[in-house]
C-alpha cells in the first residue's frame, strides 16, 4: 500500500512530465507508427520526394528541380526538411520521407497543448491537442509527404506566438512578437504568399478588436521583427530572381501565387464558395457531430433581443474568453481567405483545424468537467455511434453487393476496419449511457489512433491496386534492367520517376503518331494505360513486356 501511495505521490508531483509522456505515446501511434511500411502515393508525394532526393544528391539546396526541369511553383523549406531527414537517418525511403511531416504534425499538437495549458488549464490543453491530432484530415496530411502540413505548422506557431502577446508578461512580449515574425517568414518559405497573409491578417484583426494595433507598431517590435522576417524570406527569393529571372518571376510570383488566387484556369480547380465548409465537415470526423450538435444547441438559445444591450470590450474578458475569441477570428479569417480564392484544393484549409480544435476543446472540457451541453453532446454520440454500428454491420455483407474483384481488393482491410468501427460505435454509446464523459472522449481518440496506426497502410495499399502498383513494378523493373523508361499518357504519375530513380521522358500529347515515333526511334520501355494502347496501338509493331491492372509496359519490336 505504501508503495502505491508513494508511486501516486510521485506521479502527482511530476504530473506535467507524465502528461507530456502520455501525449508522446499517443502521438507516436497517431503520426509515426507504420509510416514507412507502404509506398509513396501519386501524385504529390512521389513528386516532392523525388525533388528532395535530387536536391540531397546534387547538394544544390537553392534551385528546385523536377525530372531535370526547373520547378518554380514552391519555396524550398519542405525540401530542406526532407534533406535533413535523409542526412540524419542516412537513407532515403518512405519512412525518412514521411518523418518530417509527422514531426510537424506532432509539434503542432504540442503547440496547442502548451498554449492551452498556459492560458486555460492542463485538461483543456490535453483535450484540444488530442482533438486536433485526431481530426481526420489533419492526421492524414500529417502522414503524407507534401507541403501543406509544413505551412500549417509554421502558420500555427506564428499565430499562437502572436496570441501569446495578450497573455504573457510585458517583459516577454517582445520575444513573442519576434517569434511571430520568424515563424511567418518560415511559413512564406514553406508555401509563399499564404504564409504571410494568414498570420498577418489574423493578427491585424486581433490587434484591432483589442485596441492594441498602435502598440504593436513600436519600433522595438516591428523593426526587429521585420528584420527577422526579411532575413528569412529575402535571400532565397532574391537569389532565384538573380539566377532565373524572368522565368522565376513569371512562374513563381505571377502564375503560382497571384494568378492562382484570382483564377483557376491554369490548374482547373475552381470550386464554389461553400467548398471548404463541406471539406471541414468530413475533415473533422469524428468530432464534427458534436460540433454540429453544439452549434444547434447554441442556435436554439439564440435571441435577437440579446443584441439590444450587447457590448463588447475585449480587455474586460478573462483569459479563457480572450483566447476563444482570438481563435474564432483566426478560424473565420482562414476560411474567408481560402474561400475567396478561385483555386481551391482540399489541402489548403489545413491551418484552420488548429483553431477549430481550440474552440471545440473548450466545449468538450465543459462537457467533461461540468456536464455542460450534456444533452447535445450525448445525442451526437448516439448518432455517431449508431452510424459506426450500422456501417460495421453493413460491411459484413459486402460480398453481396460489391463486385468480386473489388471485394478481393478490400478484403485485407475489411475485418480490422469493421472491428475498429464497431468498437468506437459501441463503446462511445456505452460510455455516454453510463455518464463517463472522459470515456466518450478517449473512445474517439483511440478510434482515430487505431485507424491511423493500423489501417492507414491497408487503405493506401488498396488504393495502389488501382494502377499505382503497376507503375511501381514497371519502374523497378526498368531500373533493374538498366532500360530507358518513357511515360505515354495525358497525366504525369511520378511513381515512375521516384521508383525508377532517373530521368523519365513524359509524353503528355497522346496521339498515334507520337506513340509510333517512340516505338520506332527509341529502344526504350513505354508505360501507358491499357485503354490508350487499345486506342492508339492498332497496327503498330510492339511487344508487351509487362501487363498490370490498369497500365501496360511495351517496347518496339
Amino acid at each position: 500500500m505504501n508503495y502505491f501511495g508513494r508511486t501516486f505521490d510521485f506521479v502527482k508531483k511530476h504530473s506535467e512530465w507524465f502528461t507530456v509522456l502520455g501525449l508522446c505515446i499517443l502521438f507516436y501511434f497517431i503520426f509515426f507508427h507504420n509510416i514507412g511500411n507502404y509506398p509513396l502515393m501519386d501524385v504529390d508525394e512521389t513528386r516532392y520526394v523525388s525533388m528532395a532526393r535530387d536536391m540531397f544528391h546534387t547538394k544544390d539546396f537553392m534551385t528546385l528541380i523536377l525530372d531535370d526541369e526547373y520547378f518554380f511553383e514552391k519555396p524550398p523549406l519542405f525540401f530542406w526538411g526532407e534533406c535533413f531527414s535523409f542526412a540524419i537517418f542516412g537513407k532515403i525511403n518512405e519512412f525518412t520521407a514521411r518523418f518530417p511531416v509527422a514531426l510537424y504534425g506532432m509539434l503542432t499538437c504540442f503547440l496547442v497543448y502548451f498554449a492551452g495549458r498556459k492560458i486555460v488549464s492542463r485538461n483543456y490543453g490535453v483535450i484540444s491537442s488530442l482533438i486536433l491530432a485526431t481530426c481526420f484530415e489533419f492526421v492524414i496530411l500529417a502522414k503524407f509527404a507534401i507541403l501543406d502540413i509544413v505551412v500549417s505548422t509554421c502558420v500555427a506557431f506564428s499565430i499562437m506566438c502572436g496570441f501569446m502577446t495578450f497573455f504573457c508578461q510585458e517583459k516577454n512580449k517582445k520575444f513573442c512578437i519576434w517569434l511571430f515574425y520568424i515563424f511567418s517568414g518560415l511559413a512564406v518559405m514553406a508555401k509563399g504568399i499564404p504564409g504571410f497573409v494568414l498570420p498577418f491578417g489574423v493578427m491585424f484583426f486581433a490587434l484591432m478588436i483589442s485596441d492594441k494595433l498602435k502598440s504593436a507598431l513600436k519600433p522595438k517590435y516591428i523593426l526587429v521583427g521585420l528584420t527577422f522576417f526579411l532575413l528569412i524570406v529575402l535571400p532565397w527569393h532574391l537569389l532565384m530572381l538573380k539566377i532565373h529571372d524572368p522565368a522565376f518571376y513569371e512562374e513563381y510570383i505571377i502564375k503560382h501565387h497571384l494568378a492562382r488566387f484570382i483564377s483557376s484556369n491554369d490548374i482547373g480547380r475552381s470550386e464554389p464558395w461553400w467548398f471548404y465548409l463541406v471539406n471541414i465537415f468530413w475533415g473533422m470526423i469524428p468530432w464534427v457531430f458534436s460540433a454540429v450538435a453544439l452549434l444547434i444547441a447554441k442556435a436554439k438559445n439564440f435571441r435577437f433581443s440579446m443584441f439590444k444591450n450587447f457590448s463588447f470590450n475585449f480587455s474586460e474578458l478573462d483569459d479563457t474568453r480572450k483566447f476563444l475569441v482570438l481563435n474564432w477570428f483566426a478560424a473565420i479569417f482562414i476560411l474567408a481567405f481560402f474561400s475567396s480564392s478561385s483555386t481551391k484544393l482540399i489541402t489548403y484549409i489545413l491551418p484552420i483545424y488548429v483553431h477549430l480544435a481550440c474552440i471545440l476543446g473548450y466545449a468538450w472540457m465543459n462537457y467533461i468537467e461540468q456536464g455542460k451541453h450534456k444533452k447535445a453532446v450525448d445525442i451526437s454520440v448516439y448518432i455517431w455511434g449508431g452510424f459506426c454500428i450500422i456501417l460495421a454491420f453493413t460491411a459484413l455483407f459486402t460480398p453481396l453487393f460489391l463486385p468480386k474483384s473489388l471485394y478481393a481488393d478490400i478484403l485485407d482491410a475489411k475485418w480490422i476496419t469493421i472491428g475498429f468501427v464497431a468498437f468506437c460505435g459501441i463503446s462511445s454509446i456505452v460510455c455516454a449511457l453510463k455518464n463517463k464523459p472522459w470515456g466518450v472522449f478517449f473512445t474517439y481518440v483511440i478510434f482515430t489512433l487505431l485507424v491511423s496506426a493500423f489501417c492507414t497502410k491497408e487503405f493506401f495499399l488498396i488504393d495502389y491496386k488501382f494502377g499505382q502498383n503497376d507503375l511501381i513494378e514497371f519502374a523497378k523493373f526498368a531500373n533493374q534492367e538498366g532500360e530507358q523508361l518513357i511515360s505515354f499518357g495525358e497525366t504525369r504519375r511520378y511513381s515512375l520517376l521516384y521508383y525508377y530513380g532517373a530521368h523519365i521522358k513524359y509524353i503528355e500529347e497522346t496521339t498515334r503518331d507520337n506513340l509510333e515515333e517512340e516505338l520506332e526511334q527509341n529502344d526504350a520501355l513505354i508505360s501507358m494505360k491499357k485503354k490508350n494502347l487499345i486506342k492508339y496501338g492498332k497496327g503498330l509493331d510492339y511487344k508487351v513486356v509487362k501487363e498490370g491492372r490498369k497500365y501496360i509496359l511495351i517496347r518496339g519490336k
